[in-house]
């Protein structure tokens, strides 16, 4: 198990491993119950994560599945973000994202027609099966 001294909190470990911009934002994100620490869901950002744990959260439109392996000690390049963590669910390829059903998006441009309001509810149908 884990010492103290190598415990960090779960916001500032996000941002140190680049996961998020900034440090408030993974704190808003820790904050609105959206990350899942060992399978318990966290509502504080000062919640503190050593090697071993696992993580689970969303970003942008996918969900990650982390294993931390070491805590930081600070933010640097992208390699050695990456050492800090391993990615048990990693996102899935790009070609296969092309695969999935995509639901048409309305412009805004004032409200769709019959036909634009059929055709989105015709491709939500086969996203949802």
């Amino acid at each position: 198990m884990t010492g103290p001294a190598e415990r960090i909190r779960l916001d500032k470990w996000l941002w140190q491993a680049r996961f998020f911009k900034t440090r408030s934002l993974s704190a808003k994100v820790v904050t609105g119950g959206h990350v899942q620490l060992n399978g318990a869901r966290v509502a504080k950002p000062a919640a503190l994560i050593g090697a071993g744990d696992v993580l689970t959260f969303p970003q942008a439109k996918e969900t990650r599945v982390i294993k931390v392996v070491a805590p930081g000690t600070r933010r640097g390049p992208a390699p050695e973000a990456q050492m800090l963590y391993e990615d048990l669910a990693p996102p899935l390829p790009r070609e296969e994202r092309a695969l999935q059903p995509q639901v048409p998006k309305f412009e805004g441009k004032g409200r769709p027609t019959k036909r634009d309001r059929r055709l989105m509810d015709q491709t939500r149908g086969q996203a949802l099966d």
